[in-house]
């Protein structure tokens, strides 16, 4: 059997851009998303903190060490420069991989800078 585990986090991610006429996707500073483990065009979850919402979209690089965080097309709708995110990626694991797997959670500071990874 497969279960659908928490892999990664970035947690209290702010928003700093959205764009409504782009064709989707959340826009992610590469270094975040590296040290998320998370790559280009994978799926994510994404939990607005600020207001509730829920979406699921996938990522885009933006520019290394420039705290970006961007929310695009439709989503924008759901969140605003300003709002506090947590992004969310999932894998596949079987049970034995579970038992021992524990997520990479990165969590984010004033400005989008790195706090800590646990």
């Amino acid at each position: 059997m497969k279960r659908i585990m928490l892999r990664a986090k970035i947690h209290d991610a702010v928003v700093t851009q959205s764009d409504l006429e782009y064709e989707g996707s959340l826009t992610m500073d590469v270094a975040l998303m590296e040290a998320g483990e998370m790559f280009p065009y994978e799926q994510i979850h994404v939990y607005n903190i600020t207001n509730g919402e829920r979406f699921i979209t996938y990522l885009i690089k933006g520019e290394r060490d420039s705290g970006v965080i961007g929310v695009n097309g439709a989503a924008a709708h759901k969140a605003k420069p300003g709002d506090r995110l947590i992004i969310a990626a999932y894998s596949f694991m079987s049970d034995d991989e579970c038992f021992f797997y524990r997520p990479q959670k990165v969590m984010i500071g004033q400005s989008n800078k790195i706090k800590e990874i646990i």
